[in-house]
């Protein structure tokens, strides 16, 4: 049986055939630098970089995209031990997933930095907030995290906020129209992670009362919600 814990090759478990390919990923202002990075490697500023961003704000994504032109495995940062770390740096690129302060192994983190450059490995780390400022226990695990270059993703601007709820629609196979994609963007928090939500509660909705999703029917239901 295999590790749960252990590196693994690109799988994702996939919300209504959203993609995670190239192709798909909608740029704009917001993520023009962090794309940038992904497809400028491996022409890097250093063999580890971190991508930062709010939730759902399209690290995954972009990580996918890297993964797919260097042959990265994928671990997440909870996951990291000292014994997984020759392995996961095997094909000399690897993905650490959802890094958080106090939620990893300190010890294997500064390890797998110290490997990946013995190794003339890559590391691309997604996390939340930048680890320049978090607290560690390991002064030269501090040290390292400070030397990271950062790229952070920012709120979409509108027209990708409404480009990113055309995709999300599509995705769903829902047919709308640019007055219920221009009402719902005005009326939800500017992030990826609102949309998706957004779109899956209106879906949801147009089924459980058997009515195409219209204009109307969003107003409806974000009234109900208070948004």
């Amino acid at each position: 049986m295999s590790d749960p814990d252990s590196p693994r090759q690109l799988a994702f478990p996939l919300d209504h055939a959203e993609s995670y390919a190239r192709e798909d990923f909608l740029s704009g202002p917001s993520n023009a630098s962090a794309l940038a990075l992904v497809e400028t490697w491996p022409d890097w500023p250093a063999r580890a970089v971190v991508l930062t961003g709010p939730a759902g704000s399209g690290k995954s994504h972009l990580a996918s995209i890297w993964a797919a032109r260097s042959g990265a495995q994928f671990l997440l940062g909870r996951s990291l031990k000292e014994e997984v770390l020759p392995d996961a740096v095997a094909t000399r690129a690897l993905v650490v997933e959802d890094l958080a302060p106090g939620e990893f192994d300190e010890r294997a983190l500064f390890h797998l930095i110290n490997l990946a450059r013995e190794e003339e490995a890559y590391l691309l780390f997604t996390a939340v907030s930048p680890p320049a400022g978090w607290a560690v226990a390991i002064p030269d695990l501090a040290s390292r995290l400070k030397a990271l270059p950062v790229v952070t993703l920012a709120p979409p601007d509108d027209a990708l906020l409404r480009a990113v709820l055309v995709k999300l629609f599509a995705d769903r196979q829902l047919a709308v129209d640019e007055a219920l994609v221009g009402y719902v963007a005005t009326r939800i928090e500017r992030t990826f992670q609102a949309a998706r939500a957004v779109v899956a509660r209106l879906d949801q909705a147009a089924i459980e009362r058997k009515r195409p999703l219209t204009r109307a029917l969003a107003a409806e239901v974000l009234r109900e919600e208070g948004a």
